[in-house]
């Protein structure tokens, strides 16, 4: 079978593993909308992959991450993406194979995502730890203006709206002994609530990891761009890698995108490959 063009040809061609992922996270997303409708059960924050210091965090869901998704269009295009170049790999190198390489780049990209998010956040929990430690009514309303504040959750929305009353109330009354008291409680509240707001869902860091493993291992196919643009998998690669660690440096107002799990997932998959071309080598001599 040569691979010097690639250009995906339809579903006939789906190998087990490709075709199981594909079904088991459309049997997850369809989940998802139905026990929320119906039991106002909230998967995403069940088996979304929350911060390892948020209280919502379980071990599991570093891998149950991978088969949750934010939308229609997010569960599509990372569901194309592993058929495109998870059809060729899993041919390539069987089944048990592909089924850890895309288990280790996710778990990876999950990795490498919280890694950067601990340092990002790092100078918030610093504050909200010495606010608790050393209360200040200065000090706290001075927070509640800074950069340092956000409201990124319901929850976060309705305790702030229940903290504005009660302060206002108290400060008509005067009572200093109880705003601090107040603000204190907040605080405590706002860093559960902090921690708890991260949330990462989605296939993406594997499928990222799928990519730079079909770079690697057919580095001159054509991948068609658009379905129009012909460009040879390297490049692709390095252009989609280049692309996501700047999307992560500087990123867009707005942007969700865990643009730092993607560079994960690739990283993972760069030293996997490079181990077992090295350890299938040493067998094969």
């Amino acid at each position: 079978m040569s691979y010097q063009q690639y250009r995906p040809t339809g579903f006939r061609l789906l190998p087990e593993v490709v075709k199981n992922l594909i079904i088991i996270n459309g049997l997850f997303f369809l989940a998802t909308y139905v026990l929320d409708s119906t039991y106002a059960v909230n998967l995403v924050d069940k088996l979304g992959l929350h911060y390892y210091a948020s209280e919502k965090f379980h071990p599991y869901q570093l891998i149950t991450y991978m088969f949750m998704h934010g939308g229609l269009s997010h569960i599509f295009l990372n569901m194309f993406a592993l058929w495109m170049f998870g059809n060729a790999l899993e041919n390539y190198w069987g089944p048990k194979r592909f089924l850890t390489y895309y288990i280790i780049t996710g778990i990876g990209a999950a990795l490498i995502h919280y890694v950067v998010y601990y340092f990002e956040i790092k100078p918030t929990l610093s504050f909200l730890n010495e606010y608790l430690t050393h209360p200040n009514i200065d000090t706290f309303n001075t927070f509640l203006k800074s950069k340092f504040f956000h409201i990124d959750s319901t929850e976060m929305e309705v305790h702030y709206n229940a903290l504005v009353g009660k302060f206002n109330a108290l400060q008509v009354s005067g009572d200093t002994h109880q705003m601090l008291q107040v603000s204190v409680d907040y605080m405590t509240q706002y860093k559960e609530d902090f921690l708890n707001a991260s949330t990462v869902v989605g296939a993406s860091g594997s499928v990222f990891g799928l990519l730079l493993a079909f770079g690697m291992l057919f580095p001159n196919s054509i991948i068609y761009l658009y379905f129009a643009i012909p460009i040879k998998a390297k490049y692709f690669v390095i252009l989609y890698g280049a692309f996501e660690l700047f999307s992560g440096i500087i990123p867009q107002q707005g942007d969700n995108v865990a643009h730092f799990a993607h560079l994960g997932g690739m990283l993972f998959g760069f030293f996997l490959i490079r181990y077992w071309n090295k350890h299938d080598r040493a067998n094969f001599y």
